[in-house]
């Protein structure tokens, strides 16, 4: 079967399914490790003849099923050089030098859940009722797999395999049915992901522990008036007694607020939280 022949094939509603999919990847990308790749599928016949990268890589494979909609289910499979660069970038983003493959595994994993809560939310929308993706596990695609895509995901600087996904039969009969038109049988707001299992990896992740710092502001000196300083030397700064100092996070700007004093010492009550563009300003 040829690509076009898979294209023309695949349903108008699993197409949309894998657009949203791609679009909340980035997203979620974007959310955890302050960079988002550009993402695009293209269909694939199944069994696939393996990616430039992938032969010589084993696939991780991860099973994910949808309560809520009987037989469906979708798996994804990542090579190891892509799996493991997502997790070291992400956990690099909160402060962490070193990450074992293990830690970097897990932390895909977490990505593939955030990212298949939202596709289990979409799927619900499109069948007129809740679905929730839960009860995952590690399985590489079984028999009744019918549709796949070859996804790119592409970091700056960075070629890595693609990503593989293929939905079940189940799923696309599900989602190609037609919508039940009973108000009642629409779903409600959709729910916060913690209705999934609970993440270890971002337990881990809420664990860590970030230096926080406060700046009054900065000044560039030449080394010839640095050399100059002694004790009683005044510094001015950039900024009025009366401006926002600065509240850091690893040496990233997260917020603003002003000096207070609490029981004896210094505070800042925020009173403005950075934008990502200001944030990503701060580490450069």
């Amino acid at each position: 079967m040829s690509e076009g022949d898979v294209d023309s094939s695949m349903p108008e509603r699993a197409r949309a399914l894998l657009d949203g999919w791609a679009a909340t990847l980035a997203e979620v990308f974007e959310s955890m490790a302050d960079q988002r790749p550009e993402i695009g599928w293209s269909p694939v016949a199944w069994p696939a003849e393996p990616a430039e990268g992938q032969a010589e890589e084993a696939m991780l494979w991860w099973a994910q099923p949808f309560r809520g909609a009987p037989g469906a289910t979708a798996w994804v499979g990542a090579a190891r050089s892509t799996w493991e660069y997502a997790g070291v970038a992400t956990l690099r983003a909160v402060g962490l030098e070193t990450v074992e493959p293990a830690e970097a595994r897990n932390t895909w994993l977490e990505i593939l859940g955030q990212s298949l809560s939202a596709m289990a939310r979409s799927i619900g929308l499109a069948i007129g009722r809740e679905v929730v993706a839960e009860g995952g596990a590690e399985q590489a695609p079984s028999p009744d797999a019918r549709e796949f895509a070859s996804v790119s995901v592409k970091f700056t600087g960075a070629d890595l395999p693609p990503v593989l996904i293929g939905f079940s039969a189940g799923l696309l009969e599900a989602i190609s049915a037609p919508l039940s038109p009973d108000p009642e049988a629409l779903p409600g707001p959709p729910r916060p992901a913690s209705s999934a299992a609970p993440s270890r990896t971002m337990g881990l992740l809420l664990e860590i522990e970030l230096p926080v710092s406060i700046s009054f502001g900065k000044i560039r000196l030449p080394m010839k008036d640095v050399l100059k300083l002694t004790t009683g030397s005044i510094i001015e700064l950039d900024r009025g007694v009366h401006e926002p100092v600065d509240v850091l996070v690893n040496q990233c700007l997260v917020a603003r607020g002003e000096v207070v004093v609490v029981e004896g010492n210094y505070g800042v009550r925020i009173r403005e939280i950075a934008s990502r563009e200001e944030r990503l300003r701060s580490v450069q």
